[in-house]
Parts: structure tokens; C-alpha cells; sequence
């Protein structure tokens, strides 16, 4: 993990098309902005873990036979 010191209004590039930014700092909170193209989905990591753990939940209820029927049904 590479750890940098920054601080308000200073930024930090991740390739040619990501920057962060430092917003503000107000006590033990930081608010940052990211910069990224339209297609980098950018998320909080509580979020992007919820996200994944539905996935998961929603591909291991499927139902197998259904899927097997619609895909056969079509041919």
C-alpha cells in the first residue's frame, strides 16, 4: 500500500485519467473528490462490499432448471 501526505486543495493521479482530491479536512474527517472517466465506477468500500455480497446471494438462488429452460426454449 502506498501512503501519501496531502493536504486541502492538493491532489494525487492515478494514470492518465484519475485524480483525488483533498476537499477539506475538519478533525478526524477527510472528504476527498475523485475525478474518474464515466466508465470507472467508483464506490465507498461498505457499498462496493454490499454489492458484491448481493451478487453473490443472487447467483446462488438462482434457479438453475429455469435458466437451463429459457436458454434451450430460445434454440
Amino acid at each position: 500500500m502506498l501512503v501519501l501526505t496531502r493536504k486541502t486543495d492538493e491532489k494525487i493521479k492515478i494514470g492518465n485519467d484519475i485524480t483525488i482530491s483533498v476537499v477539506e479536512i475538519h478533525g478526524d474527517q477527510v472528504k476527498i473528490g475523485v475525478e474518474a472517466p464515466k466508465d470507472v465506477k467508483v464506490f465507498r468500500e461498505e457499498i462496493y462490499v454490499a454489492i458484491k455480497n448481493e451478487n453473490k446471494l443472487a447467483a446462488s438462488s438462482a434457479n438453475v432448471d429455469a435458466l437451463r429452460n429459457l436458454f434451450t426454449s430460445k434454440q
